[in-house]
């Protein structure tokens, strides 16, 4: 069994493995962020005119049926509508948190392939040398020259191989990582925003105009008990004795 040779081809197929992992690890990932797009500010706006109309249920609703991890954010909150601003915030960013796994879930592998694949294809050259200087030394001179240069190229195709996972694997790991950033970012902001519209709603009931402030005036003037009849002075009759 010539071992060097053997080790070099195990080198290659697990190249081939990493390179399938890595094309899997890609197309999940495109598809998730396909299907994670939603229009956010079309829901914030519908999900305002239900809440300031006090239709929580119809604003629960509509946030249950819009897809993506800002519309789950947006329900959290909504569920919990009753609580204060600081609590509600609270809750924003633990369910920001909670959809932090699914954003992130398989980006180290994508990003271990990038880095693998490359320090594997150095490994199958080095044991490509070794078998090549293996035979160059058990060899005439006339067969060595031959041999050293067969052996070269089939020791630097593993690198080859290497090199070409690892360059298009770290371009797309960087790719979805970035986009990972934003919605993490567009998770943040949909949770502040759907607080801010809870909150302000609560607000908007307390406000009342000088118009209504002046007519509430008015009615509780109104209630007053009537005013007393101004007392004159007496007049006493005076009786002729």
């Amino acid at each position: 069994m010539n071992f060097p040779n053997e080790a070099g081809g195990v080198v290659l197929w697990l190249q081939v493995v990493l390179g399938f992992v890595g094309l899997l690890v890609m197309v999940e990932r495109m598809v998730f962020f396909q299907h994670a797009r939603s229009k956010v500010a079309d829901l914030l706006l519908g999900i305002t005119n239900h809440v300031r109309k006090k239709a929580y249920a119809e604003a629960l609703h509509e946030a249950s049926r819009a897809r993506g991890p800002e519309a789950r954010v947006i329900h959290s909150v909504l569920m919990r509508h009753h609580l204060d601003r600081t609590n509600l915030r609270e809750i924003a960013q633990e369910a920001g948190q909670l959809e932090v796994p699914r954003i992130e879930r398989y980006m180290r592998v994508l990003l271990g392939v990038a880095m693998l694949a490359p320090m594997l294809g150095m490994f199958g050259t080095v044991l490509g040398l070794i078998e090549v200087f293996m035979k160059v030394g058990a060899a005439d001179s006339a067969v060595a020259q031959a041999a050293l240069a067969s052996g070269m190229f089939q020791s630097l195709v593993s690198t080859a191989v290497g090199l070409g996972l690892a360059i298009p694997s770290y371009l797309v790991y960087l790719y979805l990582y970035a986009k990972a950033q934003r919605m993490l970012h567009r998770l943040e902001r949909a949770g502040i925003e759907a607080v801010n519209i809870v909150c302000d709603s609560r607000e908007h009931d307390r406000i009342v105009s000088f118009r209504e402030g002046v007519e509430q005036q008015a009615q509780d003037a109104g209630r007053v008990s009537p005013k007393k009849k101004p007392k004159g002075p007496r007049v006493t009759e005076k009786h002729d004795s």
